[in-house]
């Protein structure tokens, strides 16, 4: 069977696509860690031992790799790949990143697209929303339509345009989470958490904020480290508007230092997370002061 596409990276999302694709012996992945191979043999994806095996002659690769990895892995793809190679970047990094990759990518022949995820992948899968923006974005959604993806838009022409999009309303997103941790972590030190809990209750309906609070910081402990990486990723895009981004800094030091903790699977209810963050052995106060200090 010809292989279709190469995933870079094979962690949640690029694990996520592939099963719910079925693209079997139709991908090869790379990834760095070796135990990702187990994964990629379920599958019934082809690993592949290095990057050049990974990326010479697929005609579409899917750069899923950690936000700090992501200009670094189009670097290494330029190197490697042949002309006219499709180069969906799907990482959460700001615009002036992807133009970076993009002009690699280009310089060596190949079609660089912006693509911005813009949901969790898990449980949506190849439904997951995708933006796409670049010279190439058309033949890259009808490409991407081929292989599943079923909520793709080109958003424009200019790589950096779907970035943009993603990374500015992660402002609001990722931001809301940081300062419920401020919130509740507070109220709960000083007592009054169902009172502050009620009266957000009482301002707001869409949702009682015992649950909002509860799945915010079960997003930031499991993937607290990760957020950190891409809301820096945030400051840059707002540094280049000239716009300011003093809270998304804040959000950056809190973020960072919940992940820190390392908490894989976290309790089940709002009351048990607030006390794994504060228990006995995890310096968590110190940690989050420590942060927010620097930022």
């Amino acid at each position: 069977m010809t292989t279709d596409i190469t995933l870079i990276g094979f962690g949640e999302a690029g694990s996520t696509f592939a099963a719910a694709g079925d693209w079997r012996a139709r991908a090869c992945a790379y990834d760095r860690d070796p135990a990702r191979g187990d994964v990629m043999a379920q599958l019934g994806v082809t690993r592949s031992e290095a990057l050049s095996d990974a990326v010479c002659g697929v005609p579409v690769i899917l750069s899923l790799v950690t936000a700090d990895q992501a200009l670094a892995v189009a670097r290494d793809a330029a190197a490697l790949m042949v002309p006219g190679t499709v180069f969906c970047d799907m990482n959460s990094v700001a615009p002036q990143t992807k133009q970076a990759a993009a002009a690699l990518i280009e310089a060596a022949g190949g079609h660089y697209v912006d693509v911005a995820v813009m949901a969790p992948v898990d449980p949506a899968g190849l439904n997951v929303p995708l933006l796409l923006s670049g010279a190439q974005a058309a033949d890259a959604e009808a490409r991407l339509r081929a292989l599943g993806f079923g909520k793709t838009r080109v958003v424009g022409a200019d790589v950096g345009r779907a970035s943009s999009i993603k990374m500015i309303r992660s402002v609001m997103v990722k931001g809301i989470e940081a300062l419920t941790a401020e919130c509740v972590l507070a109220a709960d030190a000083a007592d009054v958490l169902d009172e502050v809990l009620a009266s957000l209750d009482a301002s707001e309906k869409a949702k009682p904020w015992s649950a909002r609070a509860d799945y915010n910081l079960d997003r930031m402990l499991v993937h607290g480290t990760r957020r950190a990486a891409e809301m820096e990723e945030v400051v840059k895009t707002l540094d280049g508007l000239g716009t300011g981004a003093a809270m998304t800094c804040g959000t950056v030091a809190r973020q960072a230092a919940i992940g820190a903790l390392g908490v894989k699977t976290p309790p089940v209810g709002l009351a048990a997370k607030i006390g794994v963050i504060f228990s006995d052995g995890i310096p968590a106060k110190a940690v989050i002061t420590e942060f927010s200090g620097r930022a």
